[in-house]
């Protein structure tokens, strides 16, 4: 069964919230990419709509945007997820997650495009 550490970033506030998707409604993120946008009433936020932009597995290896499916694999990067460069020019081979959410996947985090009714916060604890 699928469980993901949902974060929820909101752009106006600069907050972000943090909520467990597990069963029927963590199914639903199953097969979507990095960049999407997922409608938020079927996981528990109605009128919401959410876009993906990123996560990491359950190890903690980040998802980078422009490797496909699901896969783990080592890759020779210069910059983005998963490094931050020290010096110009160095490059390093680092292992990172494709941009499809699979049960591998611990942490999904998705930024608000569209508000709902209710406040975020409000729908979280209650």
């Amino acid at each position: 069964m699928a469980k993901f550490q949902l974060n929820i970033g909101d752009p106006k506030s600069g907050k972000s919230f943090k909520t467990i998707v597990e069963g029927g409604k963590a199914t639903l993120l199953i097969g979507k990419k990095i960049s999407e946008e997922i409608e938020g009433g079927p996981i528990g936020f109605p009128g919401y709509i959410f876009k993906i932009t990123g996560g990491s597995d359950k190890d903690g290896f980040p998802m980078k945007s422009n490797l496909d499916g699901p896969i783990r694999k080592r890759i020779l990067t210069t910059d983005g997820q998963g490094f931050r460069i020290k010096e110009r020019g160095l490059r390093k081979r680092k292992l990172v997650r494709g941009n499809t959410i699979s049960d591998d996947i611990y942490q999904v985090n998705v930024r608000i495009v569209e508000m709902g009714k209710k406040k975020i916060d409000e729908l979280i604890t209650g």
